[in-house]
């Protein structure tokens, strides 16, 4: 998966995300992000990108065009390896075709179906545009696993007062935040969702099975968690995960992920898909807890 961050501070994005996994897996050549200077486009000799805001106001609004450029930029060059992609499937699969049994593959006058779809520039699908903004909707699990599914992802991060609305219109897909408060910028959310995401990218966890099991599966929050030594400050370690039986285990474990998304967040619980055994356990820890 490819990820294009457009920002102004490149370097505070590309430090914090060269380390630990997602560098690793970057190394490993299972992502790539690339971090684009938005100053870059600028186009004056101060590499200046904001202007005071029309109709007044307090701060500095981020200009436009560089933005756009910017974007035009990366977006030119996803659509030209996406054309050159194309182009060597195609010759690839015209190679290994066989005439039909009449022996003609392409019949005169026949129109070439994949002639629209190969022409450069023509590829119809747009990259998706994602700007970290407080007015977008709250980051999630879900939208994680959507995003994962995307070959590219372009990211803009806001600076100061936020960004002309103009160029919102014209380049952003989704709106997205990470939370009801307010940054100042966008590249501390753009990294929690490449983090968030390349998780579910096969391959970048050494054990693709966490990323599938973690905390918001099911929406249902994880449950907890042992390791050695059995016993630490007088806590012992819950006897069923020392029994080896195994579909103990997993009861035992479904169980408190229930117990510990009704304590901590019972919004998540609301949406949760419960089997009717559980729904009635837990009406009974109800009925117990108001005796």
């Amino acid at each position: 998966m490819n990820f294009h961050i457009l920002t102004l501070f490149p370097e505070m994005v590309m430090n914090g995300l060269n380390t630990s996994i997602i560098g690793r897996a970057v190394n490993a050549g299972l992502l790539s992000i690339e971090a684009v200077n938005i100053r870059d486009y600028a186009f004056n000799k101060h590499q200046s990108v904001d202007d005071y805001p029309y109709g007044g106001g307090a701060g500095m609004l981020m200009q436009a065009e560089p933005v756009y450029l910017a974007w035009e930029a990366v977006e030119g060059k996803i659509q030209s390896r996406r054309s050159l992609s194309a182009e060597s499937d195609a010759a690839l699969t015209e190679q290994t075709e066989t005439p039909d049994q009449s022996g003609m593959l392409d019949q005169p006058g026949a129109p070439d179906q994949s002639e629209a779809a190969m022409r450069p520039g023509t590829s119809g699908k747009r990259t998706r545009v994602v700007y970290l903004s407080p007015q977008g909707d709250v980051f999630n699990q879900k939208m994680a696993e959507e995003f994962a599914q995307e070959e590219d992802l372009i990211l803009l991060c806001g600076h100061y007062e936020g960004i002309d609305e103009r160029v919102l219109e014209e380049v952003v897909t989704d709106y997205v935040s990470i939370g009801d408060y307010v940054l100042t910028g966008g590249e501390l959310p753009a990294m929690v969702m490449v983090d968030a995401i390349s998780r579910l990218v096969p391959g970048v966890l050494h054990n693709d099975v966490s990323a599938e099991f973690e905390s918001f599966q099911d929406n249902l929050l994880e449950y907890p968690q042992y390791s050695r030594p059995e016993e630490w400050h007088g806590k012992k370690v819950p006897p069923v995960l020392l029994s080896g039986h195994h579909a103990n285990i997993e009861k035992w474990r479904r169980e408190q992920s229930i117990l510990r998304t009704r304590e901590r967040r019972p919004d998540l619980l609301e949406k949760c898909e419960l089997t009717d055994k559980e729904k009635k356990w837990l009406e009974g820890l109800a009925i117990q807890e108001e005796i």
